[in-house]
């Protein structure tokens, strides 16, 4: 498991604001369908960030013991008139800070409620971390820009931490949306072809009936997603097709769909 330094993560929740508002105020349709999530528009997607900035600014700040309603939660309905770009960009920038002054402000190790049952603000800054950088590409997409690159230290972290996930909801949610995610004896293996010396960005991933498990390292699998860091998150991430200019399918392409299908909570 990869974690990065809590300043690291807070910086990048600042970067990831900033460019999410770019992308806002860059001159797209905010009524545009977003179409990696298409029951939104890109100010659905704004406004959904916006608010999970608060909400975990807000339980960090207060150091929370239990979840926080999101009624209670400072400014999260957003603004009041759809459609006004300027409003809905100075809102999103207020959330950022919300969040990233509370994250400085706690530290790491502060301890506040989470849903995953790792209870301390260095969980929610890299949550956040990745909830921005995935809606990023969202919002990109939406506005038919290209998907910007992410730096490769925060790429692989989002894609431990996406395992993370899926492994956390088979255990606690055995009949919940992972149910089906177990293939015994089968495996999966990503592979970053531009990743810098020592960051070992490749994972071999195996699907046993007691849930999904996984190491870093060089392997063989039945099927590899092969390409460029950030190309091979968004891929797993179900945020480009497997087809994307630059990324590869060796072996058992259905069984990398089979992953693809059934990870659908994120």
């Amino acid at each position: 498991m990869t974690l990065l330094a809590h300043d690291r993560y807070c910086d990048e929740i600042a970067l990831q604001v900033g460019r999410l508002r770019e992308v806002l105020t860059s001159g797209a349709d905010p009524a545009a369908t977003v179409p990696t999530c298409p029951d939104w528009t890109l100010e659905d997607l704004v406004r959904h960030v916006g608010r999970a900035l608060r909400w975990s600014g807000t339980i960090v700040g207060t150091r929370a013991e239990e979840e926080v309603p999101e009624d209670r939660v400072p400014g999260s309905a957003g603004p009041g008139t759809r459609g006004d770009v300027a409003a809905l960009d100075a809102w999103l920038a207020e959330s950022g800070r919300v969040v990233v002054d509370a994250l400085r402000e706690a530290g790491p190790d502060a301890r506040t409620w989470s849903w995953a049952g790792i209870h301390t603000a260095g969980f929610w800054a890299r949550r956040m971390t990745h909830e921005i950088v995935v809606h990023g590409a969202d919002a990109a997409l939406a506005a038919g820009r290209p998907v910007e690159a992410v730096a490769p230290e925060v790429a692989a972290d989002a894609v431990d931490e996406w395992l993370e996930i899926v492994r956390f909801v088979q255990r606690a949610l055995p009949d919940g949306p992972a149910k089906e995610l177990r293939a015994p004896g089968r495996s999966i293996r990503l592979h970053a072809t531009d990743a810098p010396a020592g960051l070992d960005a490749e994972w071999l991933i195996e699907l046993p009936e007691e849930g999904v498990t996984w190491r870093r390292g060089p392997a063989e699998a039945d099927v590899t997603l092969r390409g460029p860091l950030t190309e091979v998150l968004f891929v797993f991430y179900r945020r480009l097709p497997p087809d994307t200019r630059g990324v590869d399918v060796l072996g058992d392409r259905k069984l990398l769909e089979f992953w693809l299908e059934q990870a659908t909570f994120g």
